[in-house]
């Protein structure tokens, strides 16, 4: 029996897993808001069941495992973009999965997904200015091509940092609601798989 229940969270993370990697590939541009290179995804949504049924540890080692296998199966930016989106999302499901752990009632659930993509979003900003972005720009062309790129949706946009807060920073707070919306409506069927009571 204590053997089941410990292989059993390393099942649930390694499933949980692969779907964020499937979801992850799934990615999909919305070029009317946002450059086409930041793509909308719902793959921290395994992650934050993780975070939820399992604790936050679990939930950050999805994002790990998943953006492991989507720079081996799907890889397309030099593990740039994997490791931005694993940065990123160990802030939300972290987040929301320590404030969760706290105290588990519903209440506190929604609060820390809130809490967790609000996190998301902040975060979004100095790890696409200090990191991201200059390793992209290094590795595909330039800072003035990303700039041209957000020029195109907005004109007036004049510098990386505004258009991170302008543009990033909103477009993140909106995938992590997204992510935590759906969490909500799924988390309660699928509670007996994640907690082996099925």
């Amino acid at each position: 029996m204590q053997t089941r229940n410990s292989v059993r969270p390393l099942a649930v993370t390694a499933m949980l897993s692969a779907v964020g990697c499937v979801l992850m590939m799934l990615d999909f541009p919305l070029p009317m808001l946002i450059p086409s290179f930041v793509k909308m995804d719902i793959s921290e949504l395994p992650a934050l069941l993780a975070a939820f049924s399992l604790g936050p540890v679990y939930g950050v080692l999805v994002c790990l495992i998943k953006n492991v296998l989507a720079a081996i199966f799907h890889g397309s930016t030099l593990g740039i973009g994997e490791v931005c989106n694993f940065l990123m999302g160990a802030v939300f499901v972290g987040t929301a999965g320590l404030l969760y752990r706290r105290r588990k009632t519903r209440r506190m659930a929604v609060i820390g997904a809130l809490a967790g993509a609000a996190a998301m979003a902040a975060a979004s900003v100095p790890i696409n200015y200090f990191f991201t972005y200059p390793v992209y720009a290094a590795a595909f062309g330039g800072m003035e091509a990303i700039l041209a790129a957000y020029q195109e949706i907005n004109p007036a946009a004049g510098s990386l940092l505004g258009c991170l807060v302008t543009f990033n920073m909103p477009f993140t707070l909106v995938k992590g609601l997204l992510d935590a919306a759906l969490c909500f409506v799924i988390y309660k069927p699928l509670s007996p798989i994640l907690h082996g009571r099925r």
